[in-house]
């Protein structure tokens, strides 16, 4: 335990449904709502006027919107999340080179080792200078806990939400933990919460009062002892710059269930190269390759295969993830498949024999393709190859509520529903005011899927307004939060002061 408040946790408000509604000015103060939207999906994320509706995440998705029918139901943005978070955890790194991240919207930072604060008033200035940097840079609001321990930072984060910061004292660690459930402290989740029900605790203070031998009477010697200690207030657990990761997996759960077997085939293909590109993105390669298989009774099957040297080739993984297909029975229904990859390392030792196996086989098919007798035994008739066949009529486009479109015409919007052949756009971007809303038919030549645009704040247009922002030194024209906002401004190849256009129509084109 230190003796100052220098540990400091960062934990975005809402985070997924607060990027949507900065980059969606229509939906601001609205209740937003992000997750799988088939009906078996979850929410990821819900906004606070959600959550006034008993919206919560985890929650079914078909729960949540019987209790908030009117929400906006949007379909996640991780390349805008992930965009939003390097933003954050770029601004963590510049208080301290100790950061600590644990998803894209949360992260502890030793402020000691980086020298930006000692003591109670430091540590709150840099907390609150902290909050206004992340505001100014990205336009969302995080919460910031302050403590001597990581768990007290943790706690202190949670007390502050939304958009706010406390500080707790070394010294008043029990006092303060002392009325609180035992379900505030790391590790006690439902079960051993219930356990400890039983056994008549129900508070932190009740934990403390039964003293160490009987927690671990209860709990077990590991799990007894450390609870103990957190029950005094005791943390010791070091902020780590470095998480390696232990596995890289992707997984999707199905509308209906999936009964024709090549079908799952295909999908644990397309697994399989999601998890590569997601393995070869995070700079790793793996010498076990998993299979998940969740069934029709919910029952959830696991196989896995270990190669000889990690690898990062698609051949190789999805073709294990294959094999190990073969040994699942999928007869009565697939609810869930999901593709992973653990024993990560840094490089990579190719399967010979696979590769040996792919170059032969490739070699074989541009004999093939030069010769067609190429391959066969001699004297061997040929069967009549099949008819041509007939060119497959194009699948209908697909438009998902949320997702980033482009128009020829109109500009950037976003999805806001479709159906029946329609799709329905509502056109504005980040900083500008609620736009319009048109439809288009699904296969308008006009209309494409289009990237995320940043989440930077424009400039008002208000010389009075902007002249305020400027004396600000934080966000002013030298403060270290408009550094970043021109950074990114730069990166993204937008000018730093947006100008009003509007668009004509093409000739001969109707307005819809």
């Amino acid at each position: 335990m230190r003796t100052a408040p220098t540990i400091l946790h960062l934990d975005m408000d809402a985070f997924f449904a607060a990027a949507e509604q900065a980059a969606k000015p229509s939906l601001r103060g609205k209740a937003v709502v992000v997750g799988g939207l088939g009906p078996r999906g979850v929410v990821a994320t819900a906004s606070y006027e959600a959550r006034r509706f008993g919206v919560h995440s985890a929650m079914p998705m078909a729960q949540a919107r019987r209790l908030a029918p009117n929400a906006a139901y949007l379909v996640p943005r991780f390349s805008l999340y992930r965009t939003v978070s390097e933003q954050v955890m770029e601004l963590l790194g510049r208080l301290s080179p100790l950061v600590e991240p644990l998803s894209l919207d949360e992260a502890f930072v030793d402020l000691e080792a980086g020298g930006a604060a000692d003591d109670a008033l430091s540590a709150r200035t840099t907390g609150e200078r902290l909050r206004a940097d992340i505001r100014a840079v990205t336009g969302l609001s995080g919460s910031v806990g302050l403590a001597g321990s990581k768990m007290l930072a943790k706690i202190a984060s949670e007390q502050a939400k939304p958009d706010g910061l406390v500080l707790i004292e070394p010294g008043t660690e029990r006092e303060l933990l002392g009325p609180m459930s035992v379900r505030t402290l790391p590790g006690v989740g439902p079960a051993t919460g219930e356990h400890l029900r039983r056994a008549g605790m129900t508070t932190v203070a009740d934990l403390a009062e039964a003293g160490e031998d009987e927690l671990v009477r209860l709990l077990g010697r590991a799990h007894g002892a450390a609870l103990f200690r957190m029950a005094l207030g005791h943390d010791d657990r070091p902020v780590v710059a470095e998480r390696d990761a232990k596995s890289v997996s992707v997984e999707d759960t199905f509308d209906v269930d999936l009964h024709d077997r090549v079908r799952v085939r295909i999908e644990v293909e397309r697994l399989a190269e999601r998890c590569v590109q997601r393995l070869r993105a995070s700079g790793h390669s793996g010498r076990t390759i998993v299979l998940k298989v969740r069934r029709f009774d919910f029952s959830t099957l696991t196989r896995s295969e270990t190669l000889r040297g990690p690898t990062d080739d698609l051949a190789v993984v999805r073709e294990a993830a294959g094999r190990l297909l073969e040994s699942v029975d999928t007869t009565g229904g697939v609810r869930l498949l999901g593709v992973g990859v653990t024993g990560l390392a840094d490089y990579t030792q190719e399967d010979l024999f696979a590769q040996a196996a792919a170059e032969e086989e490739a070699a074989a098919s541009a004999a093939a393709a030069t010769d067609p007798a190429a391959g066969e035994p001699d004297g061997a008739e040929r069967p009549p190859g099949p008819a041509e066949p007939a060119p497959a009529e194009p699948a209908e486009r697909r438009w998902s509520a949320g997702q980033d479109v482009r128009h020829a015409v109109y500009g950037a919007g976003w999805v806001q529903g479709s159906g029946v052949g329609r799709v329905t756009v509502r056109f504005e971007e980040p900083g500008s005011a609620p736009g319009r809303v048109r439809t288009f038919r699904v296969d308008d030549a006009d209309l494409e899927p289009s990237d995320p645009l940043p989440l930077v704040p424009r400039r008002s247009g208000d010389p009075a307004r902007d002249a305020r922002s400027a004396a600000d030194p934080l966000v002013g024209p030298d403060g270290p939060a408009q550094e970043l906002v021109e950074a990114v401004r730069d990166e993204a190849g937008r000018p730093p002061e947006p100008a009003e256009e509007i668009v004509p129509l093409r000739e001969g084109q109707e307005r819809r």
